[in-house]
Order: C-alpha cells, then structure tokens, then sequence
C-alpha cells in the first residue's frame, strides 16, 4: 500500500547566532539572557566562593521571540529598531541571540508594525 502526504506549510527553525555573523538588516530576537550577581549574595550554593567571583546564571528572557531589525553592529554591542521604531541595544555577552527566517522575520515585523498603530 502506498501512501502521501502533502505539504502545505513549511516550518521554519530560528538559529543561534554568533555576535560577528550578526548583519544589519537581520531579524534577530533574544534565546536567553545571562544574569551576573556577586558571590556574597549567592545563598543557593553549598560550595564557598569568593567574595569578588561573579556567580552567573542563564534565564530566558521576557522579550524572546519579538522581532528586532539590526539597524548597527558594532561589537560587543548590536542595535536594532523594535516594530514601533524605537532602537534598543543587546550587549552580546548577556544576551544569547537567534537570527530569524528573512521570510518569517519580515511576515511578523509587518504584522506587529500594523497591530502596534
């Protein structure tokens, strides 16, 4: 017996993507953030640390999967415009960002652009 299936509909997988393989006109948006407190306020670990030694820890981030347009790159820093216009700025060393599909990030910017008026 044979059997088909049709496709109607692709589905599309945002990337990770490295701070220098960032371009401008890129749709970007933020995976994850890093969080960074001193040691002496970590009370979650058994394990002594020094005062000075950073204690870091990833979280997932508000603002992940709104869509950003880099506008600059100009590393560690990366700028890009929000739907409404406004320019933010993603220091890379913080924010673990994913690049979306050109034809995915465009459909959701304009649709956001049109909900957003």
């Amino acid at each position: 017996m044979r059997t088909t299936s049709e496709t109607q509909s692709a589905t599309n997988v945002a990337a990770r993507v490295a701070g220098e393989d960032i371009q401008k006109g890129d749709f970007i948006t933020v995976l994850s953030e890093i969080f960074e407190v001193p040691s002496f306020l970590w009370n979650c670990a058994d394990v002594s640390l020094s005062p000075d030694e950073p204690v870091r820890t990833r979280y997932l981030s508000t603002a992940n999967g709104t869509p950003y347009k880099v506008t600059v790159v100009c590393l560690p820093f990366v700028y890009a415009k929000r739907p409404r216009g406004s320019i933010v700025c993603f220091d890379i060393r913080r924010h673990e960002m994913v690049r979306l599909d050109r034809e995915s990030g465009q459909s959701i910017w304009k649709l956001l652009k049109k909900k957003k008026k």
